[in-house]
């Protein structure tokens, strides 16, 4: 039995870019759509979305499905919240505030099998195809088909970047803007040029050595990401378009009601009736 080859590794090692939109709705349905429409990668939260194991696994099957990558930024803490998202077959996980070298370091420890780390080894599970797989290959095709990226959002792990850039086993740094303007004392404001430096940098870096730049932002500002050496980008939210979607028509709708009726007739607070 083979592993599902990584449709974002594959397309960041052959020299194109790879695209991802952020799922924050709890449901499966709602990353089957966002799958069916074309995305890379979907990436599902567990920093700070309150989604349960059940809700995770039926994200991950409606992406592969598909044939569709999915990256879990996981919570900080214990191995067992990093590798098990590996374990349902997440392609890739996504560590947040990365602060410094040994933290990178413990993280690829964590989440890589021999002989980059020690990665605690089960192979019952969906990544291994229940002890269908392999032994041996089951390591050597997890370490080469799962990507580790690690979130670059805070100032104080700058010093250390080309380090950790330079760790065996590391495949994306994923510059993150919103919690890097709150760390420089700016949040919101996206054009501070340090903000902007270091969203440069970390594309350099990572380009420097070998390894894939990723990060979010507008989909408007796409082609400066990509001018900038990024490869993998985040251009939008379900909860977005979802937004959008709603609030338009609504506009649309209270317009048109206007256009028949007399102001005083319409509460625009309510439903109309």
């Amino acid at each position: 039995m083979k592993m599902r080859e990584s449709r974002v590794l594959a397309k960041l090692r052959s020299g194109n870019t790879a695209s991802c939109l952020k799922v924050n709705l709890g449901d499966g349905q709602a990353a089957e759509i966002a799958s069916i429409s074309g995305f890379d990668c979907l990436w599902i939260d567990q920093e700070h979305l309150a989604q349960d194991w059940s809700v995770l696994n039926s994200q991950i099957w409606a992406a592969k499905a598909h044939n569709v990558d999915v990256m879990v930024r996981v919570p900080r803490g214990s191995y067992s919240g990093y590798v098990k998202p590996l374990e349902m077959d997440a392609t890739g996980i996504l560590v947040p505030h990365i602060m410094n070298l040994e933290e990178a370091k413990q993280i690829v420890q964590m989440t890589r099998f021999h002989p980059i780390g020690r990665r605690a080894i089960d192979g019952g599970c969906a990544d291994g195809i229940y002890t269908q797989m392999d032994f041996n290959y089951y390591l050597k095709e997890s370490n080469r088909q799962k990507f580790l990226a690690l979130q670059i959002e805070d100032p104080e792990v700058l010093p250390d970047i080309e380090a950790i850039a330079a760790l065996d086993g590391v495949d994306m740094l994923f510059f993150g803007p919103g919690d890097f303007s709150q760390g420089l004392g700016a949040p919101g404001e996206w054009n501070h040029p340090r903000l902007i430096e270091a969203r440069k940098l970390v594309a350099e870096v990572a380009n420097k050595y070998g390894k894939f730049a990723a990060t979010t932002g507008s989909i408007d500002n796409l082609e400066s990401f990509l001018e900038m050496g990024y490869t993998f980008v985040n251009v939008g939210a379900d909860i977005i378009g979802l937004n959008n979607y709603c609030t338009n028509l609504v506009e649309r709708f209270r317009k048109s009601a206007l256009g028949t009726k007399t102001p005083n007739s319409i509460d625009s607070g309510k439903p109309y009736r």
